[in-house]
């Protein structure tokens, strides 16, 4: 009997896993959350970046913070596993401006700029990307689960949630 796992991915940190285990991350605001997954092998990440590029930074204290940093680690970690290129598929979500409300316009919308560089770094590294809820003002959690490859979002809005499935 297999025993399934929630592995919690924290802001700035991405996990790895096999199936059946089930990886989620919570908070997704401005932040994106990417599942990377190999479809034949049923090894996947998920990955909560903060920041877009590391460039404008001098000392990186954590590499997990970046878009451009973290996405590349998460699909060398599932290699390491076994995952396998050619399988592998993207899903992305979060990215939304959570100031909008308190500014009516955004100058540096920080969520946008996380999106553009994940679907970016995606293409660079050859990984489709098959699904995506991005942008908005609601917050979102995400989850991965290993064993059906689906990737949960529930947005979040005045005590109200809304479930889509990726």
């Amino acid at each position: 009997m297999n025993i399934i796992r929630e592995i919690v991915v924290s802001i700035s940190d991405l996990k790895v896993s096999t199936k059946p285990n089930k990886l989620i991350t919570y908070a997704l605001g401005s932040c994106i959350g990417i599942a990377i997954y190999d479809i034949k092998n049923h090894i996947g990440g998920l990955s909560h970046v903060l920041l877009p590029s590391s460039r404008i930074f001098g000392e990186i204290d954590n590499e997990y913070k970046f878009a451009d940093l973290a996405i590349p680690i998460l699909r060398k970690k599932i290699i390491e596993l076994g995952g396998e290129q050619e399988f592998l598929r993207a899903k992305i979500a979060g990215g939304a401006n959570m100031f909008y409300k308190a500014q009516k316009i955004s100058f540096y919308d920080i969520g946008r700029s996380n999106s553009t560089i994940a679907k970016k770094k995606l293409k660079e590294l050859n990984i489709p990307l098959v699904a995506e809820d991005i942008g908005g003002i609601q917050s979102r959690t995400m989850s991965l689960d290993l064993s059906t490859l689906e990737v949960e979002i529930k947005k979040y809005q005045n005590q109200l949630s809304e479930v889509t499935i990726l």
